[in-house]
């Protein structure tokens, strides 16, 4: 009965960058595609800001009317290895994506060519290797905001590819039921989750976002020890655990299932074979965007939101 639903096979990156060093961490995110490749996988997620890294436990200095020499260099350091779209990093990791011959969504911390500014950012990569697009992290969280600006609609991306419609948010995002709702709007059948949020907790969110929007999840977190950062920074990291980011990477069925992990306090990739079949079972009793939509009650109206890119 369901022989023409496909089935595509999905991994999700839980591993540790070489933080604050953009060079090493590519290699690492190559290293990571080509285990991906090995294991057969379609579609590769790695988690939030994996170039450079997520930088837990600085603080920049911060300090409410005024900034320090301090500030500015922690800054600099982040910002000098930070991914610009046209870069010589790029060129690498599309080579190396174009080899593997898989899709790979990639989390970064991307540096504006134009200006200098820098933004938490999905980068989007065709299994050819090329750059499709973006999506801008909308609202960094607490302290976040004085490393990343902002962002709007126009970066709210959904592809339409021949292993899924793909569109995802950044972190805490997660919490924003307008931002997940544009996403379920254009019936992404994958959603893609990176985050720096290893909390237990968290594990709730994602299977919460698989039964609202009737759809698989990948949820991708780092695994980052305060022996990975530099020795620049451990004076001001001596009160963090040892462990400073646990994981706890995820991936979750349309009915809230964990198909694969979570892991936890180690690096891993995570590999599920998505039944589509599940899909379309899931939403005999519940679609949010279908039979049980209320149109006539609720309109969600989304700023500069961009049509499904078909692949």
């Amino acid at each position: 009965f369901f022989r023409g639903m496909k089935r595509v096979k999905v991994g999700v990156v839980q591993a540790t960058p070489a933080l604050f060093d953009i060079n090493k961490s590519v290699d690492i995110v190559v290293e990571w595609i080509q285990r991906g490749t090995a294991a057969g996988c379609e579609l590769l997620l790695f988690p939030e800001s994996f170039i450079p890294c997520y930088p837990r436990g600085l603080d920049f200095d911060a300090v409410v009317g005024r900034r320090t020499d301090k500030s500015r260099s922690t800054w600099l350091d982040y910002w000098e290895n930070s991914l610009e779209v046209d870069s010589p990093q790029m060129k690498r990791l599309s080579e190396a994506i174009k080899s593997a011959g898989i899709y790979v969504a990639l989390g970064v911390t991307e540096r504006e060519t134009i200006g200098g500014s820098l933004h938490c950012a999905l980068f989007y990569f065709d299994k050819d290797g090329t750059f499709l697009g973006r999506h801008r992290k909308l609202k960094p969280t607490g302290l976040e905001r004085y490393v990343w600006g902002e962002s709007d609609g126009s970066t709210l991306l959904t592809y339409s590819t021949p292993v899924g419609r793909v569109g995802g948010l950044i972190c805490w995002e997660n919490y924003m039921p307008l931002a997940r709702m544009s996403l379920y709007m254009k019936g992404v059948d994958i959603y893609l989750a990176p985050t720096a949020d290893a909390r237990p907790s968290w594990q709730s969110t994602m299977q919460h976002i698989a039964l609202e929007g009737r759809c698989f999840v990948l949820a991708c977190n780092q695994f980052v020890r305060k022996s990975d950062y530099p020795d620049r920074y451990q004076h001001d990291l001596a009160s963090e655990p040892d462990i400073m980011c646990a994981g706890g990477s995820v991936i979750m069925s349309p009915m809230g299932e964990v198909l694969a992990g979570p892991l936890w306090n180690e690096e891993g990739l995570l590999t599920a074979d998505l039944d589509f079949a599940l899909l379309a079972k899931s939403k005999l009793d519940f679609d949010c965007v279908g039979h049980y939509a209320r149109p006539d009650v609720f309109k969600l109206h989304v700023v500069d939101q961009p049509e499904t890119k078909k692949i």
